[in-house]
């Protein structure tokens, strides 16, 4: 086993030799992620455990950036950014890390079907899935290779559980179906559909009722640690806009594309060099032979598995494809995915998975050479980034087109009461009277004032639910000014002021859910460990 699994993160080390080159790829998203990370990171350093503002942005005004988007991507950048990587390093970092973790995963859970040659040839198909790759070069959305990385590990730990009814397992499926959730929203809504089916199937198959009220345990636990990011995302977006900028019904990819193999740098719907929808021809060999093993005799026993899979892939097709548009209407959330060809993720681990099977039942060594040697000269191509841009991270946090924007295409994550916000030279203004002692970071503002007369103070910081402002340690009201900026009102005299944002009744329950159900799952991983000791 320790062979195989050391052969399969060397061929993951080989898909993602490409990161290792000076300068950051030319990515979709790259460009983004590094300059979130250094706003994170900044907020974090101003001791917000759990960030939510995103103070340079908006023309300095800042916006609620990590109230929505995924956090997961951004702890890990300001771990490396600790050790003393440069932030576009660590974007890169966080690509490598995410796909050696994920292959060794996938190894460990198709192992408990298809043995060591048939989970080392699962695993490489997993790490040298076109689409995968295309995550990494071309879309360089860091946060779906995370979730890609913790799916094969969710499916792994239940896979244990279910079978050996530990409840170890049981909280690491919490665990991991959690960090997906943290990792990418949009994709853990996705997996979480497949994880209660994939979950269930395995139940049924098994024939074991006493494990429902366990696997449910298992989804409630999960919901209930990652609700600190979850729970504020969805019952506060009426306060930021442009969430919704894409159309999904402009998305669906052709037959041919999803057939024919393409590679392209540009975006979805683009005429020329546009982004490639592939299956990739190796997936789709493994599809035809999983197909043809259902014929063979000694293949009964794992006639049910492949099925479920097989069926698995063909809905998954069927819902890219714009014969499905009337269930994107009908089902609620469909369009939250956004792209239909963001179901590729999906068929990655399908089509991984059954080519292990294919593989073990046919009990060829010689095959899985032939395989591995067929989906890795595949995808050499797609793994050479055509340039790399050789600058620094303050090439990006110093320039006006890349901080002083919302970091998001449609002007996403403003808030609502925003209007042309221009940049000012001052973050406190007062109307009469003076400042001094002022102490800015991220969250957090003090300052005094003095005034011979009753004064209105400015702050050039965009309005959001949970910015606070206390006088002489007495909370005041505040005021929206007509760009989004707010302002509140103080009596002559001298005055100590505090303007802090601070966490909404939403936020607070949402982070007490989170740490009690971290608190919970700590208690039985000790439990656990003391019954092993």
């Amino acid at each position: 086993m320790v062979k195989k699994i050391l052969l399969a993160v060397a061929v993951a080390f080989v898909s993602s030799l490409p990161l290792l080159h000076e300068g950051l790829l030319p990515t979709h998203d790259g460009e983004y992620h590094v300059i979130r990370f250094f706003e994170f990171n900044k907020t974090l350093l101003d001791g917000n455990l759990y960030p939510r503002w995103a103070p340079d942005l908006n023309n300095g005004f800042g916006i609620p950036l990590f109230n929505y988007v995924y956090p997961l991507p951004n702890y890990v950048a300001s771990f490396f950014h600790l050790f003393g990587s440069s932030f576009i390093d660590s974007f890169k970092l966080n690509m490598l890390a995410a796909i050696l973790f994920g292959s060794v995963f996938f190894y460990l859970w198709t192992r408990k079907f298809w043995g060591d040659w048939g989970a080392l040839v699962s695993s490489v198909f997993y790490s040298f899935a076109p689409y995968h790759l295309l995550d990494v070069y071309i879309r360089g959305s860091v946060g779906e290779v995370w979730a890609l990385a913790f799916l094969p590990a969710f499916l792994w730990s239940v896979t244990k559980f279910l079978r050996e009814n530990k409840f170890l397992y049981a909280v690491l499926s919490s665990i991991f179906l959690s960090l997906i959730v943290f990792s990418h929203n949009i994709l853990a809504l996705m997996f979480i559909l497949f994880c209660i089916s994939y979950s269930l199937f395995v139940l049924i198959i098994q024939k074991s009722k006493r494990h429902y009220s366990k696997l449910l345990f298992v989804f409630v636990l999960a919901i209930g640690l990652s609700a600190v990011f979850w729970m504020p995302a969805i019952f506060e977006k009426q306060y930021v806009r442009g969430l919704e900028v894409y159309d999904y019904s402009s998305n669906f990819p052709e037959i041919y594309q999803l057939i024919i193999p393409s590679w392209g740098s540009g975006f979805s719907g683009a005429l020329q060099n546009g982004l490639s929808f592939q299956i990739g021809l190796a997936n789709l060999l493994a599809i035809f032979l999983s197909i043809l093993l259902l014929f063979k005799k000694n293949a009964k026993e794992y006639g049910k598995i492949i099925y479920f899979f097989l069926a698995s892939f063909l809905v998954v097709l069927i819902l890219m494809l714009s014969i499905s548009k009337p269930i994107w209407q009908m089902v609620p959330l469909m369009n939250y995915f956004q792209f239909p060809w963001r179901l590729l993720s999906l068929e990655i681990v399908i089509c991984s998975f059954l080519a292990g099977g294919t593989v073990f039942l046919w009990k060829e060594k010689t095959l899985s050479i032939i395989l591995i040697s067929i989906v890795i000269l595949l995808g050499l191509g797609y793994i050479k980034p055509a340039y790399y841009h050789l600058r620094d991270d303050n090439y990006y946090v110093s320039r006006s087109n890349f901080i002083d924007g919302t970091n998001s295409p449609g002007n996403a994550f403003n808030t609502v009461w925003a209007g042309n916000l221009e940049k000012q030279k001052d973050k406190i203004v007062i109307s009469a009277g003076e400042i001094s002692m002022v102490n800015i970071n991220s969250t957090r503002y003090t300052f005094n004032t003095s005034s011979n007369k009753d004064s209105k103070v400015l702050v050039n910081t965009a309005y959001f639910p949970g910015w606070i402002v206390y006088v002489d340690g007495k909370s005041r009201s505040l005021q929206i000014e007509e760009k989004g900026a707010f302002y509140f009102q103080i009596p002559k005299g001298s005055h100590n002021i505090v303007v802090q944002l601070e966490d909404t009744m939403t936020r607070k329950i949402a982070s007490i859910i989170s740490l009690f159900s971290f608190l919970g799952a700590l208690l039985i991983l000790v439990r656990f460990v003391k019954i092993k000791r």
